[in-house]
């Protein structure tokens, strides 16, 4: 994990340095900026912390040894359905649900039955027949 700790540990002084900028050509006036870029230099030291931990309690991985072959990364990454359409659908139904936080609650109202469908279809997709539920 040692990249991963090292892309987030350069983006700690690189918002620290924004923090300062923004700071000094705004005049500390408008603190929700100055605020935001120093939380996500926090929450990027946070990270990156908790990373470099995880990375020293654990084995170290294939990608992480650089005398490494492609072939070290091959195994099992899961069961994926190639043919899915319920992704689509629940995307779409995603954005309309938020677009109805934005634009109206009527909207909003419309979309949920569409999320739970595509939710519930996504997830049951592969119990059929015996295992049906």
């Amino acid at each position: 994990m040692r990249a991963e700790v090292k892309v987030f540990g350069a983006l700690v002084p690189f918002f620290a340095l924004a923090t300062a900028l923004y700071a000094w050509f705004t005049d500390p006036k408008e603190w929700v900026g100055i605020l935001g870029l120093l939380l996500t230099m926090l929450f990027s030291a946070f990270i990156s912390f908790y990373l470099w931990v995880t990375g020293r309690k654990t084995d170290a991985r294939p990608e992480d040894d650089l005398q490494g072959e492609i072939a070290d990364l091959s195994g099992d990454y899961g069961h994926f359905a190639p043919y899915s359409w319920w992704p689509l659908w629940l995307g779409l139904s995603v954005a309309a649900v938020a677009l109805g936080l934005a634009v109206g609650w009527w909207l909003f109202i419309c979309a949920v039955p569409f999320l739970l469908v595509s939710i519930l279809g996504w997830t049951f997709e592969f119990f059929r027949g015996a295992k049906a539920v």
